[in-house]
């Protein structure tokens, strides 16, 4: 999810199939100098998102057709908007609703009628938390990409896409087997694994956790030889490499935790910087580089 710059206007889609409530949050929402998007229902409101990608969603617990709770655990099973804040609207009370608003991935909920300045304190506190949760997430970014986690005996707590898309070239099973031996885990250092990737432990938010990190020698070594020798920036040489691979645009978006827009813009620059006009001509010219033919 690309940063927005610091003047940007607050993004808030409501999900309401009610005309005249969604009507009232437009009118409350954009008094207080936010953008507000509407969606009818829970369908339209992920189609929506993948799009604009909002800094918060207000969720209508009940719609016709795909209700908030599942519309809410469909858009916290996409990667790419599992970090949205999403807040309930609910006339409902009942603990079971509310528990159950929680459960579906939501962060808080108000209820009905709406108070406008209850809801734009809510929105301001579940958007500042989610942005230093981006940020955090955006400092492990610089330390390396490809990261996963694990306990103190070893076992998977979380990857990056990146780390998963490595391992999965080698074996799509490799990331639950990858043997990361406890004494390494408490002393530190590196080990280098039959598949030629190498494990670093790079640091312990806590008691029981290690974030590592995974490299291909080869692989860092190809990008920068493609961003010096094709004269790229490191982003599209990262595009470039995975594109010598042949992999489509959206694939290399989720390994780069792209959107497939964010690629195409990538493509038209190294297009213009390479003097070709498709993905084939550049491809060739990489592998060739790659090859030691360049």
């Amino acid at each position: 999810m690309a940063p927005k710059p610091a003047d940007a206007r607050l993004v808030v889609l409501a999900v309401e199939d009610s005309p005249e409530a969604a009507a009232f949050l437009v009118e409350a929402l954009e008094r207080e100098g936010m953008t507000v998007l509407v969606a009818p229902d829970g369908s339209r409101a992920v189609s929506i998102a993948e799009r604009v990608t909002p800094d918060v969603i207000l969720m209508d617990a009940i719609m016709p057709g795909k209700d908030g709770f599942e519309t809410t655990e469909w858009i916290k099973a996409n990667e790419k908007l599992a970090d949205i804040p999403i807040i309930f609207m609910t006339g409902l009370s009942e603990t079971e609703h509310i528990v159950r608003a929680f459960a579906a991935g939501g962060v808080d909920y108000v209820t009905k009628p709406i108070k406008p300045e209850e809801l734009v304190a809510r929105i301001g506190v579940h958007n500042q938390i989610a942005k230093a949760s981006r940020g955090a997430k955006q400092a492990l970014d610089t330390a390396g990409r490809y990261l996963f986690a694990v306990d103190g005996a070893g076992a998977l707590l979380w990857a990056t896409p990146q780390a998963r898309q490595l391992l999965a070239l080698d074996d799509p099973r490799a990331l639950k087997l990858l043997p990361v031996p406890a004494e390494m885990l408490r002393a530190g250092g590196s080990k280098m694994l039959a598949s030629g990737l190498t494990v670093t432990v790079v640091g312990q938010p806590d008691e029981s956790e290690f974030l590592i990190r995974i490299t291909r020698e080869s692989m860092e070594e190809d990008i920068a030889s493609l961003q010096r020798s094709l004269h790229l920036t490191a982003r599209e040489a990262e595009v470039v490499l995975w594109l010598a691979k042949g992999k489509a645009n959206r694939d290399i978006a989720d390994i780069l935790a792209l959107s497939p827009r964010t690629v195409n813009k990538h493509l038209e620059v190294i297009f213009r910087k390479l003097g070709v006009e498709n993905r084939a001509a550049a491809t060739a010219i990489a592998v060739r580089h790659l090859s030691g033919n360049g």
